[in-house]
C-alpha cells in the first residue's frame, strides 16, 4: 500500500482543523485542493483556498492565532514537524482581494523536510448557497460543483497573471457546468466589471500564443498529474488537446469567441 506523502497529510490536517473549529465558520474550501480532496481531482495543488464573504484581514489573523494554537501543536504531536503560521508580508500581501497565511513545517535536525503551504482567503461570487461535503464524518463547507467551475473560467480573465493552473481545471471538471452557465457567467462577469474588451484580449492572447499557452500547462500535466493520468492525457494530445478543449468550451459558453 503506498504511503501518503506528508505533505498531503499536512494538508487535510490543516482543513480538518478549520472544518472542526469555531475559526472554519462558514469559510468555505474552494481552488485545487478543494478539487483534490472533495472531488478526488488527479491534479495536485500546493496551497489551500477559501473563499470568506467577510473581512479578509480579520480572518487571516484568526486563522494565524488559530494555526498556532491548535494546528501546530497538533502537527508536532502526531507527525512530528515543527512549525510557523504567519500572516503573508511579501509582494502579493497588497492585494486587496487575497489574503494569504504562510505556513511552514520542518523536522528538526534533518535536511531538506521542509514544507511550505500557503492558506489564501479569497472572495468568489456564488449564485448558490453553500455547500456541505463530508469526509470519514468530517462536515466541509464549500462552494457548488457549478459555482467551482464557473470561478475557474472567471479566474482565466480576472487574473493580472493567467495560471494554467485554471485551464487545466476547467478541463478536468467540465462536466460541472450546467445548462445555464453561460448565463450565470454573463452575469458574475458584469458584477466582477470584467468588460468584454478585456474578455477578448484574454481569448486572443490564448490563442495568438498557444505554443507558450501549450507548454505552461504541459508543465502542469508533468508535474502535478498522477502518473497514471498523465500517460492518457498525453496519449489524447497532452497540452495542446487541453488548451483546444477549453477554447471550445469557452466559445460555447459565449465568453470567448
Amino acid at each position: 500500500m503506498q504511503t501518503e506523502p506528508d505533505t498531503e497529510k499536512l494538508k487535510k490536517m490543516i482543513a480538518r482543523t478549520v472544518a472542526t473549529h469555531p475559526v472554519g465558520r462558514n469559510l468555505m474550501l474552494i481552488g485545487g485542493f478543494r478539487y483534490r480532496f472533495l472531488n478526488s481531482s488527479v491534479r495536485t495543488s500546493d496551497d489551500i483556498d477559501y473563499h470568506w464573504q467577510g473581512d479578509l484581514s480579520e480572518k487571516q489573523a484568526e486563522l494565524v492565532e488559530h494555526f498556532n494554537r491548535i494546528l501546530l501543536p497538533e502537527v508536532n504531536r502526531t507527525v512530528g514537524y515543527d512549525g510557523s503560521a504567519a500572516p503573508c508580508t511579501g509582494p502579493d500581501s497588497d492585494s486587496l482581494s487575497v489574503r494569504t497565511v504562510n505556513l511552514a513545517f520542518w523536522k528538526k535536525g534533518i535536511a531538506f523536510s521542509s514544507i511550505e503551504i500557503p492558506v489564501e482567503i479569497t472572495a468568489i461570487i456564488c449564485a448558490d448557497p453553500v455547500c456541505i461535503r463530508t469526509v470519514t464524518g468530517t462536515i466541509y463547507a464549500t462552494v457548488s460543483d457549478a459555482d467551482m467551475i464557473e470561478s475557474k473560467i472567471i479566474a482565466i480573465f480576472n487574473r493580472v497573471i493567467l495560471k494554467h493552473r485554471d485551464i487545466v481545471d476547467v478541463f478536468l471538471f467540465k462536466d460541472s457546468l450546467l445548462q445555464n452557465s453561460s448565463q450565470r457567467l454573463a452575469a458574475k462577469l458584469q458584477r466582477l466589471g470584467i468588460s468584454n474588451e478585456h474578455i477578448c484580449k484574454r481569448a486572443d492572447d490564448l490563442r495568438e500564443h498557444s505554443e507558450y499557452q501549450i507548454r505552461a500547462i504541459q508543465d502542469i500535466i508533468d508535474t502535478q498529474f498522477d502518473s497514471v493520468a498523465a500517460n492518457q492525457i498525453n496519449d489524447a494530445g497532452g497540452g495542446r488537446m487541453i488548451l483546444r478543449t477549453v477554447l471550445d468550451i469557452l466559445k460555447d459558453l459565449g465568453v470567448a469567441v
